[in-house]
């Protein structure tokens, strides 16, 4: 089974992919995770990335579809995926497509985890994270529990700049979130509860999928 996983900056999407991973046995490809890891690990496609990193521009689609698809050819990737952070734009949804379809492969659902903005802010504006082993607590947190090391709270998670990353984030994926829907391929799932219960909405979901 291969997901793509959508929502905003906080909706959870990390916490559902691991336990999506666990529960399945399928890669948990985060294009962030792995412009990083190809970068570190000095590949080809690493290098040309990093140029651009590195002068602080976007890193092209081609490039991070290049990627991706070199991720897919990792072992853990052959009883399925679930795409996080990537695609970001209709452009990107349909180069994607293309790519996969050449491969064989497709998307067989786009998972949407909705939770309301100001429950976002909350969330993320609560978040605190230690400078040591980086153990991410809330504010409650006034040292890390895990090695005593100090917590801070990082700029984007100033209530201000997480208004802004919900505002772009809206732009970018309404149209992507149509394209799905379009065709066929889009399940809400609501992100405003207990962790578990978000987690057996996707079960049903993949459930009736795999019917």
């Amino acid at each position: 089974m291969n997901f793509v996983l959508l929502g905003a900056p906080g909706a959870g999407k990390g916490t559902q992919a691991k336990k999506m991973v666990r529960e399945y046995g399928i890669a948990h490809i985060s294009t962030g995770d792995i412009l990083r890891a190809a970068v570190a690990d000095k590949t080809p496609l690493g290098a040309k990335a990093k140029t651009y990193m590195d002068a602080g521009d976007l890193v092209p689609d081609q490039l991070v579809i290049d990627l991706v698809k070199e991720r897919l050819d990792k072992p853990d990737a052959k009883k399925g995926f679930i795409l996080d952070g990537f695609p970001r734009t209709t452009a990107q949804a349909v180069a994607l497509d293309t790519e996969l379809s050449e491969l064989g492969l497709e998307i067989d659902g786009a998972l949407s985890i909705n939770v309301p903005n100001e429950q976002i802010v909350a969330r993320l504006s609560s978040r605190r994270l230690c400078q040591e082993c980086g153990y991410i607590g809330s504010e409650a947190d006034l040292t890390c529990p895990k090695c005593g090391g100090k917590m801070y709270q990082r700029d984007d998670d100033q209530p201000e700049a997480i208004h802004n990353r919900l505002e772009v984030y809206d732009k970018q994926t309404a149209p992507l979130i149509d394209y799905y829907k379009g065709k066929n391929l889009l399940y809400d799932v609501d992100g405003n509860r207990p962790v578990d219960q978000v987690l057996n909405d996707i079960k049903e979901i993949v459930s009736e999928l795999q019917a």
